[in-house]
C-alpha cells in the first residue's frame, strides 16, 4: 500500500483553496478534500497530478472527476449525515469517498466490471465503507433500496432517466449533468410525487453515461 505523507496533505490543502477561490464554500465539503489522499485513488506514475484540479484517466476508459466537480456536485447536493445517497457511477470511489465523509450512507453503481471489482476492493483498503456497491446499469438505480434523499450522477447523461426519478424521496434532491458532448449540471428537487423543481448551473464534461445495451 501506498503511503499517505505530511507533503500529499500539504498538497491537499492547496488544492481545497484552490476549490475554494473557485466558489465552493461548504466547509465540510472542503474538509473532505483536505482529508481523503486523491492520489491513492490513481496510478502511482500518476501521482504528481494527484493534487492538481483537473480529471484524470483511470481504469477502463473512465476518469477520476476535477476536484472541483467533485466538491461542486457534493455542495449542490447538501448532503446531510445519514442521508441515503445513490451514486451512479463509483469510478475510483473518489466521489464515493467524498460522501463517506460527509456521513451518508452510500449505495454507488459501477457498471464496468473490471472498475467495480478494483474500487470495491480499495475503498475497504483505505477504510471507506459504502453501505452497498453494485455491478450495473446506472440507469435502473437500485429500487430495492429507494427511495434515496439525494441522488448524484457523475457521468454525462444524454437524457434523464426515469427510473431516477422515481427513486427519489419527496424533498430529495438529484444532481446529473445532462448532455450529449458537454453537459449542464442539473438539479432536480422532488417537490411532490408528481413535480419536480428544476435547476441548471453552468456546463462541465464528464466520460458518458452508458446504457447496458446487452
Amino acid at each position: 500500500m501506498r503511503k499517505d505523507t505530511i507533503k500529499h496533505q500539504g498538497k491537499r490543502l492547496q488544492l481545497a483553496k484552490v476549490v475554494e477561490n473557485k466558489g465552493v464554500t461548504d466547509e465540510k465539503v472542503l474538509d473532505a478534500i483536505k482529508k481523503i489522499p486523491r492520489h491513492l485513488f490513481m496510478d502511482s506514475s500518476f501521482e504528481d497530478h494527484a493534487y492538481q484540479d483537473k480529471a484524470f484517466p483511470i481504469a477502463a476508459d473512465q476518469t477520476i472527476s476535477q476536484p472541483y466537480t467533485v466538491a461542486f456536485q457534493t455542495e449542490v447536493l447538501q448532503v446531510k449525515k445519514g442521508d441515503l445517497v445513490l451514486e451512479i457511477g463509483t469510478g475510483s470511489g473518489y466521489q464515493t469517498a467524498v460522501l463517506c465523509e460527509l456521513g451518508a450512507k452510500v449505495y454507488s453503481i459501477e457498471r464496468q466490471q473490471e472498475l467495480f471489482k478494483k474500487t470495491k476492493l480499495f475503498l475497504a483498503k483505505i477504510g471507506y465503507r459504502p453501505k452497498y456497491l453494485a455491478f450495473g446499469d446506472g440507469y435502473k438505480g437500485l429500487p430495492d433500496y429507494a427511495p434515496f434523499d439525494r441522488i448524484i450522477v457523475t457521468a454525462g447523461a444524454p437524457f434523464v432517466p426515469k427510473p431516477l426519478l422515481s427513486q427519489l424521496k419527496v424533498g430529495g434532491r438529484m444532481v446529473i449533468p445532462v448532455g450529449k458532448d458537454t453537459q449542464v449540471m442539473t438539479l432536480f428537487e422532488r417537490i411532490s410525487e408528481t413535480e419536480f423543481e428544476k435547476t441548471e448551473f453552468g456546463n462541465f464534461r464528464f466520460v458518458p453515461l452508458l446504457e447496458d445495451r446487452n
